[in-house]
């Protein structure tokens, strides 16, 4: 696990040596065991390690093939790396090393781009060919390893994160477009930004950049065609539970300590059985609890943990501990913070730190399995048409949960029922706050909509889950990326490995959305395995009260009187809104105010603490 950059200067000028360090050493915190740098006339690579897999000086990065014609900067972790190494030897490549690097590059070598769908991991690599003078960037299939690009001044920057591009001097600009996805849709989906000069390379896909600029992007892996093309899996809970052991088992190749994110939930605690009835021992696990009772799943991660005999590290998170990781996490996540919850995760980060460099985490179960309850909303669609005439009934709208509701329903378009079912405030919504508002472009999610009807025409909930795995799963993944890699910590999703991921989406209705979590099949493969309080319990993840945070907290209570002010009511988007009479409401404690203000809070604190630093 690492953080990776470069520059491919495409007037064919020598790189600026300095420019390549000040983007490798702004991504310290990804890797602080290692650095290195590859520095040839207009390309350079530059390399920081956090010494997961063979930790010796032997995995040292860029790290050149035996014949010296290719260099590759490698972040992320091939899991069945071993599994290659018969191949290799029969090809009469002997290893230098026992890094999973040297792995891929060699196979990179024998069979190009084609080996990529042999590689069971997460990864973001760039390799560079001496020889035909071509950079090639790749991304993992979910997007789990993030990579980060930028065309400004005839010159290709690239890198883990989007400081390190800012660092080179990459222009910081907010796009228009970018801004109201993020307050449309809470995030920016596929290739764009928030940034007008800076894309991400899509998951699943790779780029090929020669040197004279001319490039060329292939989809290597697509979902759709995988469930498509999937032999019928004729005992799914057997199946599923044989894949899902062998995924975590795989997941713990390392030769460092590997601990696991532990809220409490199904998902974490799935991942914990497994490794219990896998034979585990002394397994350190991360909890964070809360005092407000109805987010607080810290009673079952304790139940789990002593049953099994493993270890339970816990922290909470208040005041200006809270404070001051919010602001760290909104400088590590480039963007300003979304899920609301990535302090929390930060500060669990923290409390592992000092006895796990890997950490295993449940992301991905409810989008891969329907795990939230706004799929439920989907399942019959004309229900919505009559909650909608129900707006009359004010106490139908007095708990938060049922005004969302009443809101979503007033979405006439199948189309935007799946595209916005991951917000928290819809179309409607947004032009009666901002003023009338025209819908962002949202090319990308039109696209993934439209493959999630192809492969399941009619069925809107299994299109939201088609299209949650190509959206609002990347994004949550960023957020575990950016939180744990902020701390030098690798985090690893068992649930994504693509022979679940691809599997589940093969499986009937039932296996998900039976009973009132979703989840079905995760819950019958585990429902003796697991105590029944977790199995029962109802879900909560890991949600925060925000709500209570403002006005409890004496920093947020003072930071509001800024955010009453901000600069951020001058931007286009927001310069008919009223900061003061915002902070009014939120003093009045109006519960329905906050899906509108946590955003503008956190683009506030971003703005403050983030922006700043770059323009």
């Amino acid at each position: 696990m690492c953080g990776i950059n470069g520059i491919l200067n495409l007037n064919h000028q020598k790189v600026d040596e300095n420019q390549l360090v000040k983007m490798r050493d702004i991504l310290e915190h990804r890797g602080p065991d290692d650095k290195g740098l590859y520095l040839q006339n207009n390309i350079g690579l530059g390399h920081r390690r956090l010494s997961i897999i063979d930790t010796s000086a032997a995995g040292h990065q860029p790290f050149i093939s035996e014949n010296g014609r290719y260099v590759i900067v490698f972040n992320g972790e091939i899991y069945n790396y071993q599994s290659f190494y018969p191949e290799l030897k029969t090809k009469g490549i002997t290893l230098k090393s026992g890094s999973d690097t040297e792995v891929l590059l060699c196979l990179f070598e024998l069979y190009g781009m084609a080996m990529l769908h042999r590689l069971n991991g997460m990864f973001a690599f760039a390799i560079w060919d001496t020889l035909e003078k071509k950079l090639f960037l790749c991304r993992d299939r979910m997007g789990v390893k993030p990579l980060y690009y930028s065309f400004q001044q005839h010159t290709l920057y690239f890198a883990s994160e989007q400081k390190a591009l800012f660092a080179a001097g990459v222009t910081l600009g907010i796009s228009e477009n970018g801004m109201e996805e993020y307050i449309y849709n809470r995030f920016v989906a596929g290739e764009n930004t928030l940034f007008q000069n800076v894309k991400k390379l899509l998951p699943g896909h790779y780029m090929v950049v020669d040197q004279n600029g001319q490039r060329h992007t292939e989809r290597w892996w697509n979902l759709k065609h995988e469930i498509q093309n999937h032999s019928t899996i004729a005992n799914p809970k057997k199946w599923f539970e044989e894949t899902f052991f062998d995924s975590v088992k795989l997941r713990m190749v390392s030769d460092v300590p590997v601990g696991v994110l532990l809220s409490g939930g199904l998902d974490s605690c799935s991942i914990l059985s497994a490794l219990y009835h896998q034979h585990f021992k002394n397994i350190e696990t991360f909890n964070i609890s809360f005092s407000e009772q109805e987010h607080n799943e810290y009673h079952l991660a304790k139940k789990i943990t002593d049953e099994y005999h493993y270890i339970l590290n816990h922290t909470r998170l208040e005041n200006d501990n809270l404070y001051e990781n919010l602001i760290e996490s909104s400088y590590y996540q480039d963007e300003p913070i979304m899920h609301l919850n990535e302090p929390h995760l930060l500060a669990i980060a923290k409390l592992a730190k000092p006895k796990v460099k890997v950490l295993l985490s449940g992301e991905g179960a409810d989008e891969l399995m329907g795990g939230y309850v706004r799929y439920k909303a989907l399942k019959n669609p004309s229900l919505l048409k009559v909650i909608a005439q129900i707006s009359k009934f004010e106490t139908f709208t007095r708990r938060p949960r049922f005004d969302k509701l009443l809101r979503y329903s007033k979405i006439s378009s199948n189309a935007d029922l799946v595209i916005f079912n991951g917000s928290n405030v819809y179309p409607e919504d947004i032009n009666l706050f901002y003023g009338n508002r025209k819908k962002p472009v949202n090319e990308y999610r039109y696209f993934i909509l439209k493959e999630a009807q192809e492969l399941y025409p009619y069925d809107l909930q299994r299109q939201a889950l088609y299209f949650d795995q190509h959206t609002y799963l990347c994004s949550l993944l960023d957020r575990n990326d950016r939180c744990t890699m902020g701390t030098s910590i690798e985090c690893r999703e068992p649930f994504l490995d693509q022979r679940l991921v691809a599997g589940l989406g093969t499986l009937d209705n039932k296996w998900m959305f039976t009973g009132k979590k979703g989840k079905f099949i995760l819950k019958t493969t585990m429902e003796d395995k697991l105590p029944k309080e977790i199995i029962d319990f109802r879900k909560i993840g890991l949600s925060a009260p925000w709500g209570s945070y403002l006005l409890r907290f004496p920093r947020f209570n003072e930071e509001l009187e800024n955010f009453a002010v901000s600069d951020i009511f001058q931007m286009p988007f927001f310069e008919n809104l009223d900061g003061k009479k915002l902070v009014a409401e939120i003093r009045k404690e109006n519960t329905k105010i906050l899906p509108y203000v946590m955003p503008l809070f956190m683009l506030h604190k971003w703005q403050k603490h983030y922006y700043k630093k770059f323009v």
